[in-house]
């Protein structure tokens, strides 16, 4: 009896639909996808003969990367399936909803999805026809786009999570993702989304691959075109069950481009993904290898392939060739710069969680500290996970130092697993980092596909938390203390030292000051051994857990940051990400400006609470300087600012802003103004130049968390001199 029937067997006896692997199997089911997207994503658009003419046979990787960059292909199922937490779990949510969430999370013509122009683009389109008022699922429908733009591939690239949170229900992951395809796509386009969402999620109970095929099928009409290319590239395999290569001919000819309208069409592609699910029988590398040397939309097909295949196979059945490059690392890019900087654990723990809220079902309990968000942020508790944590030292010794990063069961305090960090040679005195990467620069991609932006995740003020242990036998004494490293100028800000007990686990913790102008980059531990200089061996360790939290306390000077150059046209003010309008630096002060929409920047954390931020503000041109507060993303914020004839206004985003109170202020362009806003649950006091003018409680659905950033409407144009923020 195979492993999945046994926990198939036990879910029926506790009266459980979700199976007993389910969180691990999302875990390498979001892995494939990332893995998948990489695998194609710089050769996306090659075609078979170009690929076979540069590389032959693939069998790996085909570029090395410093880190991989955002794709479409992991935005967009990532923030659309945040229509879960910010609408509701269950299948009452609408098409209408869910084209909100693409509102709030995608920046207005710029990142996250291709911005190819009205009719060209079906994301542009839809996104267009939303802002305007078309909501969905009209925005996306072939009534109001047209054919060859609601069947582009879109509807099934972003589509993988809506399988993730249905294990073993195909109709209910249908269900989810034609509402959500149907806000950009329809017809062919919405039946593409439906398919892989329900293979995805028969994949979790099913290990055949033409069963996993026909619960994609059932759910899509029996005389689509889509219905049609799939039965007839079965067909072809089951005649010509050795050669992918032929049947790809047969694609070609029968379903290739030149048969279909539009830059991208989802048929071609579609078909690409059904041959190399038949012809790689279940093998992950062999499934993901032959969808990349087919060509057309590489990292879209590959993706989805990587998706049903990670799940279907667990994370045994993914090679650590695919694994490590990826470190667990992944990067977006939404408007919310805080949550572009993500790990891959993090997702799947995002995803499974509300697996568990839509079944109506109780959380393992080896599981339901993480699942809750009682555990530290990064716990190691996924098989092989790293968290994205990275290595670095700052040892002058003459010989090359090898460091490695490994999941480890050898030692734990509070779970099953812990990281386990080697240094191969180590000097007395120096010291041996173990980190994570809490900011992203340009240098630190090769690229900048998707155009991302970041927010740091950690700041002054916060606390950082770890436990680590020192093996018995390594016979030395070693110190450890937490750390976090400015951006800014590289200075290094360190917690107390603690000589670690060799074989037992040491605790460590950290409250960073609060501190002027810097921006937090690296958060971890540094280790340093106590040891004399003729010492020639290694350093081990190993880390349980590493959290950070608290409430920020820090201040910036614009004239101390920087524009950030990622190509020509890709310019951010650093640590900010913004929804649309010019936002540059000009004479030490942000500055910002749009034609007519409000033009709006942010940055902090999409998690802050209470907190009093205070900016000062100097209107140059026309009649609204705001500050934002409690920024949750494009359409849903608070504002207050200087507003027409002579008056501080409070507004509410709520796809749209709305004048929640006023009051009379004397003020005048070209002068400085010190705006502050305490935000203490629903409750907010605004003061200007230290005088209070307005009171307000907000008990219409208030939004009582979110970021802080800086808006103008109507033509405004706007500089900051500097804001600060502090915890209340």
């Amino acid at each position: 009896m195979s492993q999945l029937d046994v926990n198939q067997i036990e879910n029926v006896k506790k009266g459980s639909r979700i199976p007993a692997d389910y969180i691990e199997k999302v875990y390498a089911g979001w892995l494939g996808k990332v893995i998948g997207v990489r695998h194609g994503g710089n050769v996306e658009g090659w075609s078979y003969e170009r690929l076979e003419r540069t590389y032959g046979e693939i069998t790996g990787y085909l570029h090395e990367f410093k880190n991989f960059a955002a794709d479409d292909d992991t935005n967009g199922p990532m923030f659309f399936l945040r229509a879960l937490e910010d609408f509701t779990h269950t299948s009452d949510i609408t098409a209408e909803q869910m084209g909100l969430t693409l509102l709030n999370y995608a920046p207005d013509g710029h990142g996250f999805f291709w911005w190819g122009g009205y009719g060209k683009s079906t994301e542009h389109t839809a996104y267009l026809n939303l802002k305007n008022g078309i909501t969905a699922p009209r925005s996306g429908s072939i009534e109001q786009n047209g054919h060859a733009v609601a069947e582009q591939i879109g509807g099934q690239i972003f589509i993988d999570v809506w399988g993730l949170v249905a294990p073993g229900n195909p109709e209910l992951a249908a269900e989810y993702a034609g509402k959500m395809a149907s806000v950009t796509h329809d017809g062919n386009g919405k039946y593409g989304g439906e398919f892989i969402a329900a293979c995805i999620a028969q994949a979790f109970v099913e290990k055949e691959i033409e069963k996993i095929i026909e619960a994609g099928l059932s759910v899509i009409p029996a005389d689509s075109e889509y219905t049609r290319m799939t039965r007839d590239v079965i067909r072809f395999y089951k005649e010509n069950p050795s050669n992918w290569r032929d049947c790809f001919k047969f694609v070609q000819v029968n379903y290739g481009y030149d048969r279909y309208p539009g830059v991208c069409h989802i048929i071609p592609n579609s078909a690409v993904i059904v041959l190399s699910l038949l012809y790689g029988e279940g093998d992950f590398s062999e499934s993901i290898n032959i969808c990349n040397m087919c060509g057309w939309d590489t990292d879209c097909n590959v993706a989805n392939v990587g998706t049903i295949i990670g799940v279907r196979n667990g994370i045994d059945g993914i090679d650590e060739s695919w694994r490590k490059p990826i470190n667990d690392f992944l990067c977006c890019s939404s408007v919310i710069g805080s949550l572009n900087i993500v790990d891959i654990p993090w997702c799947a723990t995002y995803i499974s969680k509300l697996g568990y809220l839509i079944a109506g079902e109780d959380v393992p309990t080896e599981w339901a500290a993480i699942l809750e968000g009682k555990a530290p942020r990064f716990h190691f508790e996924y098989p092989g996970s790293t968290h994205a944590f990275r290595l670095e030292h700052n040892s002058k010794l003459n010989v090359h130092i090898t460091g490695t990063l490994q999941n480890s069961e050898e030692y734990s305090d509070i779970g099953k697993r812990s990281l386990k960090v080697v240094f191969d040679t180590v000097q007395g005195g120096d010291s041996y980092r173990v980190y994570h990467k809490t900011y992203y620069k340009p240098e630190d991609f090769n690229d900048s596909r998707y155009d991302p932006s970041f927010s740091p995740i950690v700041y002054p003020g916060q606390s950082l938390d770890a436990k680590v242990l020192v093996p018995e036998d390594l016979g030395i004494s070693v110190k450890a203390r937490l750390y976090v490293k400015d951006g800014n100028k590289g200075t290094y800000f360190y917690g107390e030292e603690e000589i670690v007990e060799l074989g037992k686990f040491c605790s460590l913790s950290y409250v960073i000051p609060a501190l002027k102008d810097v921006h937090i980059e690296e958060a971890g531990v540094e280790f340093i051994p106590v040891v004399d200089r003729y010492y020639t061996g290694s350093l081990i360790a190993y880390i349980d857990s590493f959290d950070f939290s608290g409430a920020p306390d820090y201040e910036i000077h614009f004239k101390n940051e920087r524009m950030e150059f990622w190509t020509p046209l890709h310019l951010e003010v650093s640590q900010f990400t913004y929804l649309r309008g010019i936002w540059s630096l000009e004479d030490g002060e942000l500055s910002g400006s749009y034609h007519g929409e409000p033009a709006e920047c942010y940055t902090g954390d999409r998690e802050w609470r209470n907190y009093q931020f205070s900016a000062e503000v100097k209107p140059k041109l026309g009649e609204h300087h705001n500050i934002q507060f409690r920024v949750q993303g494009g359409i849903r914020s608070y504002a207050v600012g200087l507003a027409p004839n002579h008056e501080v206004v409070l507004y509410k985003n709520e796809n749209g802003y709305r004048s929640l109170a006023s009051s009379s202020y004397l003020w005048d362009e070209q002068q400085s103004y010190q705006l502050t806003v305490e935000a203490q649950d629903n409750h907010f006091i605004v003061s200007v130049n230290g005088d209070k003018v307005m009171e307000y409680t907000d008990n219409d659905n208030p939004y009582l968390f979110g970021q802080v950033g800086f808006s103008n409407f109507n033509g405004s144009h706007t500089h900051y001199a500097g804001f600060s923020v502090k915890g209340l």
